[in-house]
Order: structure tokens, then C-alpha cells, then sequence
């Protein structure tokens, strides 16, 4: 199993990973838009038993366009994102890929809230696409 790490920008906040993700996506969302500060997100979700977490988080829960939302976790010094926790979906956590800083990171195979896709993102080959 390929073991991952995933930093805030201070390095305070850590999520050690070990296997590959189950699914990597992109979310065109209004709620992931603010959150993110860009056109979409970009995340990777793993099951929760294959990630450990060290340092401290402050939280936010987050509601999305649909659905009962998220819990964001957060490093109190920096303020970057580290992991979250799917409220529909327990046994899962989701990392922002550009927490590995790994540019070999697969890419995304879904994309969601489409409709609200900025008109110049182009996507990968192959990619599920979910208006």
C-alpha cells in the first residue's frame, strides 16, 4: 500500500494515508467555490481506517448545495485545510489533493455540480460527469 502525506502550509496539521483513494473527484459547487477560493475543488476520498490524523484542528461544518454537508478540518494557524469528514458517508475522509503536493497525484475520475462548471475548465479523458 503506497503510504501518503498530506500537510497544512505550517505543517502543524498531518493526515498520514496508506492505500490508494477510492474515488478522486472535482466539485464545481457554489459552497466548494467560496470554500476553496477557486473555480472547484479537488479532493481525494479514502476510507477512514487507512488515515491517521496528528495535530490539532479546529473545525467547520459546511453544508453544500445538497446533501447534509461536511466537517472541515482546519490547521488554527494557517488555515489550510487538511481533511474532512463526509456527513453522508462515515467510513470515508476526504483530503484536498494539493495537501500531498504531489504532482504525480491521480487525476480526478468524477466531476460534480457540472451545471456550475466555470465555461473554460476543461476535464480529463474519461471523467464520470455528474450535472
Amino acid at each position: 500500500m503506497i503510504p501518503r502525506i498530506a500537510l497544512c502550509s505550517c505543517g502543524q496539521l498531518v493526515a498520514h494515508v496508506v492505500g490508494d483513494p477510492v474515488r478522486v473527484s472535482i466539485c464545481h459547487c457554489f459552497a466548494c467555490q467560496r470554500r476553496v477560493g477557486g473555480p472547484f475543488s479537488h479532493q481525494a476520498r479514502f476510507l477512514r481506517t487507512n488515515v491517521s490524523v496528528s495535530g490539532v484542528s479546529s473545525e467547520h461544518v459546511l453544508v453544500g448545495d445538497e446533501g447534509p454537508g461536511a466537517r472541515f478540518h482546519f490547521c488554527p494557524n494557517c488555515g489550510s485545510t487538511v481533511y474532512y469528514e463526509p456527513l453522508a458517508i462515515p467510513d470515508y475522509i476526504s483530503i484536498p489533493v494539493g495537501a500531498f503536493t504531489d504532482p504525480t497525484f491521480s487525476p480526478p475520475t468524477v466531476s460534480v455540480y457540472e451545471k456550475r462548471m466555470h465555461s473554460w475548465v476543461m476535464l480529463p479523458a474519461g471523467v464520470e460527469h455528474i450535472p
